[in-house]
């Protein structure tokens, strides 16, 4: 195991949730998975299957194996605010190329509690971005991937066997695969701990990770307060 760069007032020391989610807008959120990062470890996970609010599509339920039966009992994701909107009070949330997990969110609740806004020192938001990214992340700091894809970016990065470690660990049995929730989540959460073993990665504060996940450069600029290397 590879060891973390730890750094005074580097992203590395502070709360970070990263998140995924099973599902489409027309058939809400079937599954969430979340992993909470804190001192360059995973801290704690969880996951719920949730009750969908419209048909699933068979192409859909081919991805991701979940179908209206296994889901009638379930509450929905309707009924998880009071979590996420904790979450977002105690760190940034985090996705890889997350933009489906954004609008997912919203579809369901357009903003959270006023919560701290971790891209700007000292204000408050009621959004619940900015994200850290971590497709946006790989994509600049290695430009020379031919695909990044969640999985392609674990194999191409050799961390699938850290991966199995820790599915092995925190995955129910039947959800040890892609396009299952936490397992995904894991392996985002797999690729930004990866980062935080290189020294000029480890050294960025909070802001500096949320404003290279931003690729809008107009965005990117509005966050953005120091040079970032």
């Amino acid at each position: 195991m590879y060891s973390v760069v730890t750094v005074v007032n580097s992203w590395v020391e502070h709360t970070i949730h990263f998140v995924d989610f099973e599902g489409s807008l027309s058939s809400g959120i079937l599954e969430y998975g979340v992993v909470s990062l804190g001192a360059g470890k995973v801290q704690s996970t969880q996951t719920r299957l949730c009750q969908s609010i419209g048909r699933i599509r068979p192409e859909d339920r081919a991805i991701h194996g979940l179908g209206e039966d296994a889901l009638n009992d379930c509450e929905p994701f309707s009924k998880k605010f009071e979590g996420f909107a904790g979450l977002r009070e105690s760190g940034p949330l985090a996705a890889h190329f997350a933009g489906a997990e954004n609008s997912l969110l919203k579809s369901v609740w357009p903003y959270p509690r006023k919560s701290p806004d971790f891209a700007r020192p000292d204000q408050q938001s009621t959004d619940w971005g900015p994200w850290i990214d971590t497709g946006a992340l790989y994509r600049q700091f290695y430009p020379q991937m031919t695909s990044l894809k969640l999985a392609d970016v674990v194999t191409a990065c050799g961390l699938q066997s850290e991966l199995d470690e820790l599915t092995a660990q925190y995955c129910p049995v039947e959800r040890r695969h892609y396009h299952a929730a936490l397992y995904d989540a894991l392996a985002g959460a797999v690729l930004l701990l990866s980062l935080a073993r290189e020294p000029k990665v480890a050294e960025l504060s909070v802001m500096q990770l949320l404003a290279l996940s931003t690729l809008d450069g107009e965005r990117r600029a509005a966050i953005e307060q120091d040079k970032l290397f």
